[in-house]
């Protein structure tokens, strides 16, 4: 049985960029500390947009040009970067790419546990933990809450207990 670490979006323009925050900036300690302490597999996802990004549908609705690829704030945190042995770049919130990886795997070792920490809470994260959940109904399903920030403290919060309520086990809090 083999555990499994995702690391969602811990790129510089969540963090300190165009679209960072202060808790995303005061999680990112206890998430390399949770990398570093981890035993299994980790794998990070990187939200990745094109140069047309303001003029797509989520750019339209959140008119905040970010983790353009190429640019500095598509990049994963420094201090994370010497753990990225495997990437998986999505377009949108949750990444099906993500949870094929993940039945390769299964395949290979059955997945005893799934933990998901990252940015932003109420977004990517609840987005990747849900299509995971569907697709692995055995599996436990682990969100770190000192490992993830949400768009502001309510509304992470809020994903965090929507997910409580979809059999996540939540840590952390």
């Amino acid at each position: 049985m083999q555990d499994i670490l995702i690391v969602v979006d811990m790129q510089n323009d969540f963090i300190s960029g165009s679209l960072g925050t202060s808790e995303a900036q005061s999680i990112t300690p206890n998430v390399l500390r949770l990398i570093k302490d981890f035993d299994g597999k980790i794998i990070f996802t990187k939200d990745t947009h094109e140069a047309n990004y303001l003029d797509t549908k989520e750019g339209k609705n959140l008119p905040v040009a970010h983790c353009i690829k190429g640019t500095q704030g598509w990049e994963i945190e420094k201090s994370l970067l010497p753990y990225t042995k495997e990437i998986i770049e999505k377009p949108t919130f949750g990444s099906l790419e993500l949870v094929k990886r993940l039945q390769d795997l299964d395949r290979e070792e059955k997945i005893n546990t799934i933990t998901f920490v990252g940015l932003c809470t109420d977004i990517c994260v609840i987005s990747n933990v849900l299509l995971t959940k569907s697709a692995f109904l055995e599996a436990e399903i682990i969100v770190d809450a000192s490992c993830c920030a949400g768009v502001s403290p309510q509304s992470h919060k809020n994903a965090l207990e929507a997910m409580k309520m979809c059999q996540i086990k939540i840590v952390g809090e």
